[in-house]
This record gives structure tokens, sequence and C-alpha cells, in this order.
């Protein structure tokens, strides 16, 4: 079979009894599988390095989709220093001998890329203490984290840091991993093509467990044994999904689950939540979910479903499982019973329309603040009235762009709270029109 990186020598005996996932670590940039938005040709990461600049960043994605790696290959692609902490094992006590020796490193003319494995595991003020020595460029800093970075980092470090996000592995990625595998110890996986299929779904998007596995296999299958499905069960012990997350089975039980929700029918969305969990999905994309049917399907005709959705989240990391999931099974009823309004969902979606339509456009400038006498002098902040100063707090000023006039993108409906919503508007509708016309 051919290997995959180019010729490769046969594994020195000195490696042998690394694991596969070591030895198979890429070392170029452009070897790392599933990620070619970012190091593809065109890729983000890419054009970083051929810019000859690239900046503090934080790679968010699931475990083993290559955050290491790629932060390894950075380091040796800019001639840095590569450092690697783990949030989970280090303290503040850590972290300044760590800018110290970065500091000293400097002195002698080299700059440290500092890694931070799990980085959202820092709390607040461990967080902060990064801030002078990336402003300073004593490091560069690459975090990692399996976390949504908008909820889990300090917004002083995100805004001196760039986002990245890493992709779950496809199973056509996995097989890459797999072959690159056989390629490396000269052998060809004992399984047939069925077992094959279930060891990259058993795997789930995770570049390192499928390694991790076919080396289980290697090692525990017998001289010219093939294994089939139950085989491979048995060899490895780990229960397989019942349906692929990465493909039809994970997209039609999501879909349902949604449909179901949106359809006022808690039972059916019950069913749907329960057989996720029993097919092994993750806890938290089945969360990200809820939290998306809040949003999306009820939106403002119940304000507590949001909170709701995201309290369900809370409570299972809390928790942990199975207790945990109880909570996102009182959610999903809780959703599934609320009134329904996609109002706030397309009045977001024709707001970006017109984002786009008409993002040259200039604010009014009597709604533009004049922090300068030349900004005055040009008519910013002329005749803006306050709000609270008006008669019942409303002044009826235009904030539109003047070339664009006024639009109406949220309709609310006549169920649950976005009653009292529509009747606010229609007052303050009504209020704008007088005040307009007394004005004219």
């Amino acid at each position: 079979m051919p290997d995959l990186f180019g010729e490769r020598a046969p594994a020195h005996p000195d490696t042998a009894h690394r694991p596969l996932a070591d030895r198979l670590r890429p070392t170029r940039l452009e070897d790392v599988v599933g990620q070619d938005h970012l190091t593809g040709p065109d890729g983000a990461l890419t054009r970083m390095i051929a810019s000859g600049s690239l900046g503090n960043i934080i790679f968010w994605g699931p475990p083993g989709t290559g955050k290491t790696t790629i932060a390894r290959l950075l380091a040796g692609s800019a001639d840095l220093h590569f450092e690697q902490i783990s949030a989970i094992f280090s303290g503040v006590a850590d972290l300044k001998k760590v800018f110290e020796a970065a500091r000293m490193r400097l002195q002698n003319g080299k700059q440290t890329l500092l890694f931070v494995d799990e980085i959202h595991r820092f709390n607040r003020a461990q967080q902060d203490s990064f801030l002078p020595v990336v402003e300073d460029g004593t490091i560069l800093l690459v975090g990692a984290t399996t976390e949504n970075p908008s909820f889990e980092l300090n917004a002083a470090l995100l805004s001196r840091s760039r986002v990245l996000t890493l992709k779950r592995l496809d199973p056509e990625h996995l097989e890459i991993l797999l072959q690159r595998a056989e390629t490396e110890t000269g052998k060809t996986l004992p399984l047939t093509d069925e077992a094959r299929t279930l060891l990259s779904m058993m795997a789930d998007g995770d570049g390192r467990a499928v390694l991790t596995l076919a080396e289980e296999v290697f090692r525990s299958a017998k001289a010219d044994e093939i294994l089939d499905e139950d085989g491979l069960r048995r060899i490895v012990q780990r229960r397989a999904p019942v349906y692929d997350k990465g493909q039809d089975g994970h997209y039609n039980l999501i879909s349902a689950l949604h449909k179901a929700v949106r359809g006022s029918d808690p039972d059916a969305a019950l069913y749907y939540l329960a057989r996720m969990f029993d097919a092994g999905e993750d806890p938290l994309y089945i969360g990200r979910r809820l939290v998306r049917m809040a949003s999306e399907d009820i939106g403002l005709a119940d304000p507590q479903a949001l909170s709701i959705a995201l309290a369900a989240k809370d409570a299972y990391d809390y928790l942990g499982s199975p207790e945990g999931e109880l909570a996102f099974a009182q959610a999903c009823i809780y959703l599934a019973t609320a009134p329904k309004s996609n109002a706030a969902y397309m009045a977001f979606k024709s707001s970006m329309h017109a984002a786009k339509e008409f993002g040259s456009l200039l604010p009014p400038k009597h709604i533009l603040n004049a922090p300068t006498k030349l900004m005055s002098a040009e008519g910013y902040s002329e005749g803006y009235r306050y709000d609270h100063d008006e008669p019942d707090a409303f002044s009826g000023q235009d904030y539109f762009p003047e070339a664009m006039g006024r639009r109406s993108f949220y309709e609310p409906v006549e169920r649950g709270f976005e009653r009292d919503i529509r009747k606010r508007l229609e007052y303050w509708s009504n209020l704008r029109r007088e005040r307009q016309n007394k004005s004219d």
C-alpha cells in the first residue's frame, strides 16, 4: 500500500513502542487531515504562515482533530520555541515560570509559542495573567478548547486572539488515517469491510481514537484472523453507536426531535431524545440543539424557553451522565409545550439580508457621538433627543440610514408573550407617527 506521506522508511526499533497516534503525527501542515479550511492551499493558517505573521490563536474543536499537532507545526514553520502546558495540571506558579523562561528566551532572540491545552479550564484571573505577555510579545499564545470560547474565555483574551474552528473528522478522513496506520505497521487491518466501517463509527470523528482502536485490533487479532463486527466489539469492548453520528442516522434523529418540538408534541420529542441518548450521542450536542430550538421556534413567545434550555446544559455539566440527562428531558418537554413563534428567527434573517444590501450606508449623524470638535462641526450628534427626557420616554426619532428609510423586520405573532410585544410595538408606532406629524 502506498504511503500517503510519500515514501516512508521502516519503523525504527526505538519507535516501535510508541503509540500509533504519536508515530503518525504529521510533520507537515499539508498532511493534517480533515481541516482543509485551515491547512489546505487556501486555508486560514496557510495564509497566515505565508504572510509571516501568525498572531495569537484559539483552536476550538472536538478531541482528536489535530489541535496539538497543528500548534507544533506552526511553531516549526515560524522557527519558534514550542512550549506546551495543560490548564488541567497548571496553576499560577507554573504560568509564572513559563512566562519568565519565555522572557529569557526572547532576550536571546527566540520567541516562544505557548500552547495551552484545555485553556477554558483556567479561571478568569488565570486567563488575565496572559494579557501582559501577549501584549508585549513575550509569547505567541495558541490555546485549545473543546468548549465555545465566547462563553468560556475572557473577552479581553478573545479580543487579542483569532478563533479558528476545527471540525470533527469525517469517515473518509478516518479512513486516510487507517491507511497510514497500515503503511506504518506494514500490515493490513484484519477486518471485514463492515467491521472497518464500524471501527470508524466507534471513533466518532476522533483521529486519535481511530488509531488507538486500530492498534488494539493489530495487537489482539490472531494470525490469519479476519474480524467481523461482533469480533471487533469483543476485542475493543466499546459499544458502537446505534446510528452513525456523522451520517444519515444522526441527522435524521436530530431532525425528528426538532420537528417534534416545533410541532408541540412532547411525547414524540421525548422518544427521539431517548433514542439519541441510547445511541451514545454527545449530550452537549443535544443541549446545543435544544438551545437552537428555543431561539428558532419559540423565541419571544416564551422568553423563558432559552433560559430553560441553557439551564439544562448547566445542570448536565454539574450532574454528568446519566443524572444530567433528566434536565435535558425536562427542557425538551418545556420547549415542546411552549407557545411557538419564529418571528425573531425570521426578523434576524431579514435584517441579515438588509445588512448585506445596505451595508455601506452610514447611520444618521444625529445618533452618532461627537467626541471631537471636528465631528461636532460636521453635525455628529446634532439634533439627537435623549429618549428618557421625552414624554413617555420615547422620542420617535428615525434610526435607520437616511438612504435606506424605515424597515420592518420583526413581526411578533399573536401567541404567548409576543402578544404583549405586538401591543407595545403598535403603541410606539402610533406615537412615532403622531410626533413625526407634529414635527412636520
